[in-house]
């Protein structure tokens, strides 16, 4: 039997009352489990299927190559309920999509983790600007984020900023958030405005597809943004 602390990433309906849940763990990274009987009538854990919610589960490990763990307990991680209203919940449904396709291949991270800890406090706390802050810090940890310089223009192929603006969505008002972003020492401090705060979500989105093979935009953001208007 392992001990294990997780975030639900995404899950799957298996047969009539079985799933496959995707999250990754403190302890190992990304891994996907066997939850066996939680759509059954009277199970009670079907409720802690809410995406990116932090669980301790105990596992018990696959005794054969290719067989996925069981999960043989589960139990929401905090002592006390959080809860999200439509927008924060819609938020980290965007989050919990975001990181089941970055996170395929990571094994164990603390500072990942962490920051996942640290931006779903910030969500849940009202901060309509974590996610952001949380893409750009994903994109130093993982060492892929633009390299700085004083030159106006971000330029997404080579990460650099140039001195002439060669995509649209990279003028130099983004160019200059994006700055604001990766040298900040408090990122979720940072304010935009709904229209700021799309179009560098878009610029993000954009980064993301050229430097991380197969990324593709979340079906999730575009229900996040009408949540939110």
């Amino acid at each position: 039997m392992q001990n294990q602390k997780c975030f639900l990433l995404s899950y799957i309906k298996y047969g009539d009352n079985d799933a496959v849940m995707h999250c990754f763990s403190q302890e190992s990274g990304f891994e996907s489990f066997f939850a066996r009987g939680i759509y059954a009538p009277r199970n009670k854990k079907k409720p802690y299927l809410i995406p990116l919610i932090p669980l301790n589960i105990s596992v018990i490990p696959a005794n054969k190559s290719g067989k996925m763990p069981k999960i043989s307990k589960l139990e929401p991680a905090n002592e006390q309920k959080e809860e999200g209203n439509l927008v924060q919940n819609s938020v980290l449904f965007f989050l919990a999509e975001f990181l089941n396709q970055v996170l395929r291949e990571e094994r164990q991270s603390e500072i990942i983790f962490h920051e996942i800890s640290a931006v779903r406090k910030e969500t849940l706390g009202g901060n309509v600007n974590a996610y952001n802050a949380f893409l750009v810090k994903f994109l130093q940890i993982s060492g892929i984020a633009p390299l700085l310089n004083d030159k106006k223009f971000l330029h997404p192929e080579s990460g650099t900023f140039g001195d002439e603006k060669i995509h649209e969505l990279f003028d130099e008002k983004i160019s200059r958030t994006w700055k604001q972003f990766l040298t900040s020492s408090d990122p979720y401090g940072i304010s935009l405005k709904r229209t700021d705060r799309n179009l560098f979500t878009d610029s993000l989105m954009l980064y993301y597809h050229i430097h991380f093979s197969g990324f593709r935009m979340p079906k999730s953001l575009e229900i996040m943004r009408q949540v939110y208007e």
